[in-house]
């Protein structure tokens, strides 16, 4: 059974599971409004993976006898001024995930639920890939300074990149 306070902040982190999906749709909307296909199906795929994480947390607390409570989503941005701020964005999005996360599990350690603490590795884990994977991408853009030939190739790249369950 879950505490109360680990209950509430696992639907904190739902929530913000779900938004992410949300701001990764607006991107991709955005993407594909300025003819970056690719890009825009790199974050269709995104948002997939968080929609995968949230059910993977809801599903977590029904397990341990917990109630999901779920929250209005605030509206995610919707206009971008080039892909490098698209991506930027995204980074801080990141990192904002990886500290929601880490503060939860520090609650998971202060309300010493062994269970939770597993459940949450797996995200610790997953976040240190979505920033390195971004953070590349940032890289890439910047050294091809978000434009021209570089900037279509890896648009073209992108559009290879397909949802993986279970990611």
């Amino acid at each position: 059974m879950l505490t109360k306070k680990l209950q509430n902040a696992l639907n904190e982190q739902i929530n913000r599971e779900f938004f992410a999906e949300y701001l990764y749709l607006s991107m991709s909307a955005y993407l594909e409004s300025i003819e970056m296909e690719g890009f825009a199906n790199y974050f269709n795929v995104q948002a997939q993976e968080e929609h995968f994480h949230a059910m993977k947390m809801f599903n977590f607390v029904h397990d341990k006898g917990g109630r999901v409570i779920l929250k209005s989503l605030k509206e995610p941005k919707a206009n971008y001024s080039s892909v490098v701020d698209v991506i930027e964005e995204s980074l801080k999005h990141e990192k904002y995930v990886t500290k929601s996360i880490n503060e939860l599990m520090d609650t998971a350690i202060s309300e010493n639920d062994h269970s939770v603490k597993s459940f949450l590795q797996w995200y610790i884990d997953e976040q240190v890939e979505e920033e390195a994977t971004i953070s590349k991408l940032l890289a890439k853009l910047k050294l091809i300074k978000g434009e021209g030939l570089g900037l279509l190739t890896l648009d073209s790249q992108l559009l290879e990149r397909t949802y993986q369950p279970g990611k």
